[in-house]
């Protein structure tokens, strides 16, 4: 195999492998009864946090590294994230540069801005998606 398709198909696999991995919550801290869950929310602003009322339902929804999480009471002072929301596949690494929650009118909006590894502006696929109850999304 001659250098450039050998570096090339070199290039695919790590941008393959590096496309997989997905920044996970730290662990708490060592004898803590709290879960990663639970400290990443309360350390989460308000501003990308919903709680209220969708669809005559309370529900309380938390956007993290671009998606969309529905949070719900766990055992203890605990809570647990269900993923309700996560944008579309991008075959390459990307990261989160903006992430929103804002609410009007019954709708939920979030806008989950990923970019593309060594790329500018923003964003890969679709950012913007509204929900009336949180759980079914629709981009917009």
């Amino acid at each position: 195999m001659t250098r450039l398709p050998q570096r090339l198909l070199m290039t695919l696999c790590a941008a393959s492998l590096l496309a997989g991995c997905e920044p996970t919550l730290p662990p708490p801290p060592a004898g803590s009864t709290l879960t990663a869950e639970t400290i990443a929310t309360r350390e989460t602003p308000a501003e990308l946090q919903f709680k209220g009322t969708l669809a005559d339902k309370a529900i309380h929804l938390l956007v993290h590294n671009c998606k969309v999480y529905k949070v719900d009471p766990a055992e203890g002072e605990n809570v647990a994230w269900t993923l309700v929301l996560e944008g579309d596949f991008y075959p390459l690494p990307t990261q989160c540069i903006r992430q929103s929650l804002t609410v009007e009118k019954g709708y939920v909006t979030a806008f989950i801005g990923r970019q593309a590894m060594g790329a500018g502006g923003c964003c890969t696929g679709q950012p913007e998606y509204r929900s009336r109850d949180g759980l079914t999304w629709k981009p917009r």
